[in-house]
């Protein structure tokens, strides 16, 4: 059975921070509060806890997972951003937006769209994601905690942690979770591109309907 801490959502406890982070750093999965929903997260480079991801949530290798980052200084390691994506980010993160963008040479192939060489990207208005991928010191791969035939993401901390406990390595709690996923858009062109509305209000972008 994981272990399931519950953490204040704006002064996270450093020790426990610190403990999530090191299970991470062993190549573990877990469950933990966003801005938006509770998500399942592992580091890049577990690849068995990404593959465990993918099984709790019945993903295939063509639904990409997303990237959560603590800056923008962080995020462009991974993703390229000309000056209009920048000022955009700069402008609307942290919040509850996923952004695709350009990947950078460096990431791995398996990380990004085959097609496209994109990936998502998250800086989630939440202190307790910012302290843990600050810990960290890399981004988390993540995808929000929503079970198979499930129409919402799990929002009851008492049923995450009984419904997850087996399955996951570490849960963190902090309340209850949202029901509305991150908005999405596109910033493979330009003018951006929304593809998905969700918390994130679309005409704080300029944006109108989902295409």
């Amino acid at each position: 059975m994981a272990l399931c801490v519950e953490l204040h959502p704006v002064n996270p406890q450093p020790r426990l921070l610190a403990q999530a982070a090191e299970v991470l750093r062993g190549g573990g999965l877990l469950v933990y509060p966003t801005d938006t929903c509770y998500a399942l997260g592992c580091t890049v480079a577990a690849r068995e806890s990404q593959e465990r991801l993918r099984r709790i949530r019945q993903l295939d290798l063509q639904h990409d997972l997303s990237l959560l980052f603590s800056s923008i200084s962080q995020l462009t390691d991974y993703a390229q951003l000309d000056d209009r994506a920048y000022a955009l980010l700069r402008r609307i993160l942290p919040g509850p937006y996923t952004f695709i963008l350009p990947a950078t040479r460096d990431v791995p192939r398996r990380l990004a769209d085959p097609k496209k060489r994109s990936i998502g990207v998250r800086i989630p208005a939440s202190p307790l994601c910012e302290g843990l991928i600050a810990e960290l010191g890399e981004p988390l791969m993540s995808s929000t905690l929503q079970l198979p035939g499930a129409t919402a993401p799990l929002t009851d901390p008492d049923e995450i942690c009984k419904t997850m406990g087996n399955q996951v390595d570490m849960v963190l709690l902090s309340g209850p979770g949202g029901v509305r996923c991150s908005t999405v858009v596109d910033l493979l062109q330009w003018p951006p591109r929304l593809l998905r509305e969700g918390a994130g209000d679309p005409a704080a972008l300029g944006l109108g309907a989902a295409v």
